[in-house]
């Protein structure tokens, strides 16, 4: 047995292990009581009075230090006794190592106080000055120590009081316990941080019992759910839950969370307001301290509003935004899938691929706004037409394509985009209670026939629809392997079209125009004509469709005018300075905006007087957007030019619209000439056409007179001028003049070129 002071030493100065240390502060209360006991009885019986012999149980030395012994080993204290005077430090502590019911070896250690840490150092002292200046009761400090002495620091709570005085009162002796609270200490760090970190999260957390009821909840659950905490602690979870899942889903759930110890997923939850969301849901069991029961940690983000963004980003990934039709994208995974099941069953599949006639006209005219109306009427109809059953896409513009499945036959496919042109006879509501009249061209191409892939099908479709429109417009077209190539051919034509003007390949010819009293020649229309170098001549019906699509024909329209007025400038120079030259405008170069400023500076560069020159315009061309194109017409009027209407009788001109243009001369359109001695209904529209002229001032000219009963028709029902191989084909400009000196010669006669 080990005196007091001497186990004291040893103890303190070996209590340096966690493990030896870390015993529940439960004890520490007990071990304190039992330590002081004994110790004071012990050591300080000589000026303490012993109490009553009769009050105290006889116990022997032997037992009195086994009762120690028992009370450091089993609370894992350390008794400490600090000699003020000296500067030295008893220790005693138990080896925790002992069995129970084996003989506890008491650790004794006597030296100077262990190191403490600086950051600790100013507070433990003020707590020690604080109890021996008699401010507080106990001394009482938790500080880092250096115990072991190789660095290592170590939490340690320290308890103690004054156990001696000297005379004049003064403390020379503390004493009592400490113990190693470092995993306590860490164990209340992580505490906090997991706290803190909970409160600070983003998503909603909240701690669930094993009934999963509510124990715990962080303030972003309140904002997410918009319930408090007070409203759901003791709660169930289910409270939360939406009806958009079943009891049998949410059963499956807790049963796998119960196994695995984890879920995540999906779920829809229930705001406080009603409001359903979306949440990313995680779920994770953890044992409670008894190791028998889990709690649940449960994890709630709101990705509604992340689940809308990628729902609208796959809408537009997928459709089209105007008309809400299947995208480019969307029709190809479409077709791809139509094609597979074909090839399997063995079957057919039908594109269609279909282009509003005339349409940038339309847009052009009556706005973007107006166009926009117009495709997504038009994507409706042709939706209602085939059925919700086939899949109807928009591709760009005022394309679409319809992909036929199950499709027997051509013949089936062909009748099912004659419906589509049929429905669109009707005109289509534009809102505001308009409507307005547009027709359709449809090229069709057919797997197997025709392709076994998607990008062949739509570019063999695409090809007919082309074709489609040379034929006229408002008709189908079934792909053929010759259309591709014209459609190569078209397109090496349009390439050498845009080398014409640099390689001096186009030219102007003039067919002379005729009065009717007195008989004289009156004017020239010049026509262009093409010779390539590589393909020969080429018809104004192929290359003058290309120049408008490609918008070469501007600079092919601004160099047309100037030969035009050139050579009528050298005209007038060889004596037929009466004479007029016709020019035709596009409907591109009219709505450019700036053909009034191109034919001013025109006449400036060729010196020729306005009177003399004529701009000729179909009725499409002028009808395409009548608003601006009356304001342009006057200022070209204005310079002191005629403007013609062309092909009169094959448009769709509105007599409203015709009376306000500031026109001077309308030719009738030679399909109505023809016919003329030939046919009572075009001998009646004719007749009309003059009158109609006559009444709104204008010049009458009819084209195409090849025969002299079409001459005395017209002679008879007062038409004003004529033009035809009656009396001239087209010249080349080297022709013109002996052709008008031969003219000027014979007035009256029909005058043949040589």
């Amino acid at each position: 047995m080990f005196p007091v002071p001497a186990i004291a030493a040893g103890l303190m100065a070996t209590a340096t292990t966690p493990s030896g240390l870390a015993w529940l502060m439960l004890l520490a209360g007990l071990v304190l009581a039992a330590v002081l006991a004994v110790a004071t009885r012990h050591y300080w019986s000589r000026w303490r009075p012993a109490p009553p012999r009769e009050s105290l149980p006889t116990e022997s030395p032997r037992q009195r230090d086994d009762h120690l012994k028992l009370a450091l080993w089993a609370s894992g204290e350390l008794f400490w006794d600090y000699d003020l005077v000296r500067r030295r430090l008893h220790r005693i502590r138990a080896d925790e190592n002992a069995a129970a019911n084996a003989e506890i070896t008491v650790l004794v250690r006597q030296g100077e106080v262990p190191p403490i840490h600086e950051q600790d150092l100013p507070l433990m002292m003020q707590r020690l000055r604080s109890h021996l200046e008699g401010e507080s009761p106990l001394f009482m400090s938790e500080h880092r120590m250096d115990l072991s002495g190789n660095g290592t620091w170590v939490w340690v709570r320290a308890r103690g009081r004054v156990v001696e005085r000297d005379s004049d009162g003064r403390p020379v002796r503390l004493a009592g316990t400490a113990r190693d609270i470092t995993a306590s200490r860490n164990a209340e760090y992580e505490h906090r941080i997991a706290s803190e970190v909970m409160r600070s999260m983003s998503e909603a957390v909240a701690v669930l019992d094993w009934d999963y009821k509510f124990i715990a909840i962080n303030q972003a659950f309140t904002r997410i759910t918009g319930y408090e905490e007070e409203e759901v602690i003791g709660h169930p979870l289910g409270m939360l839950d939406s009806g958009q899942h079943g009891a049998e889903f949410l059963a499956q759930v807790r049963e796998n969370l119960s196994r695995e110890g984890r879920w995540s997923g999906e779920l829809w939850k229930v705001r406080k307001d009603g409001e359903e969301i979306l949440c990313k849901v995680e779920k994770n069991a953890v044992p409670d301290a008894s190791g028998q029961r889990s709690l649940y940690v449960l994890v709630l983000n709101d990705i509604t509003e992340q689940k809308r963004a990628e729902q609208e980003l796959r809408y537009l990934a997928n459709y089209d935004t105007l008309t809400s039709l299947p995208n480019r994208s969307l029709l190809s995974e479409r077709l791809s899938r139509a094609i597979v099941k074909a090839r399997r069953e063995n079957g057919r599949v039908a594109v269609l691929f279909i282009d509003l006639d005339r349409f940038k006209d339309v847009n052009d005219s009556l706005g973007h706004a107006t166009g926009d109306r117009i495709l997504r009427a038009a994507a409706a109809r042709v939706q209602q037409t085939v059925g919700a059953e086939h899949t109807v896409a928009r591709l760009s513009g005022d394309e679409f394509t319809v992909v036929l499945e199950d499709v027997g036959s051509a013949a089936e496919a062909e009748a099912i985009a004659q419906q589509i042109i049929s429905a669109f006879t009707r005109p289509l509501g534009i809102g505001d209670r308009l409507e307005l009249a547009i027709s359709p061209s449809i090229g069709i191409s057919l797997y197997p026939d025709h392709a076994q892939v998607p990008t062949d099908l739509l570019k063999h479709a695409d090809t007919a629809m082309y074709q489609a429109k040379a034929a006229g417009r408002h008709t189908y077209q079934v792909y053929s392997e010759t259309m591709d190539e014209k459609m190569r051919h078209r397109a090496i034509l349009a390439s050498a079209l845009r080398r014409a003007l640099e390689r001096n390949e186009l030219a102007l010819v003039y067919q002379p125009r005729m009065s009717m009293g007195p008989q004289r020649i009156t004017g020239m229309e010049a026509l262009l004509r093409w010779h390539s170098q590589e393909f020969g001549g080429i018809s104004p019906d192929q290359f003058i469709p290309l120049a408008e699509e490609s918008g070469l024909i501007l600079d092919i329209g601004i160099w047309a005018l100037r030969q035009a007025c050139q050579t009528l400038r050298q005209w007038h120079d060889a004596g037929f300075d009466q004479l007029c030259v016709s020019v035709n405008v596009s409907a591109l170069q009219l709505q450019r905006g700036d053909l009034p400023q191109v034919v001013a500076r025109t006449l400036e560069e060729t010196g020729l007087p306005a009177r003399f020159l004529e701009l000729e315009l179909t009725e499409s061309v002028i009808m395409a957007n009548p608003g601006q194109n009356i304001d342009t017409l006057n200022a070209c009027r204005a310079l002191g030019v005629s403007l013609a209407i062309d092909d009169f009788g094959t448009g769709y001109s509105s007599l409203a619209y015709l009376k306000r243009l500031p026109l001077t001369a309308l030719k009738i359109d030679r399909e109505f000439i023809g016919d003329l001695t030939r046919d009572r209904d075009d001998e009646a529209i004719t007749s009309a056409i003059i009158a109609m002229g006559h009444s709104l001032s204008l010049n009458v000219v009819a084209e195409g007179v090849e025969t002299e009963g079409q001459l005395q028709f017209l002679r008879e029902h007062h038409c004003d001028e004529i033009q035809g191989y009656l009396i001239s084909e087209a010249l080349d400009a080297a022709a013109c003049l002996p052709y008008l000196h031969r003219a000027q010669a014979a007035p009256g006669a029909a005058q043949a070129a040589p």
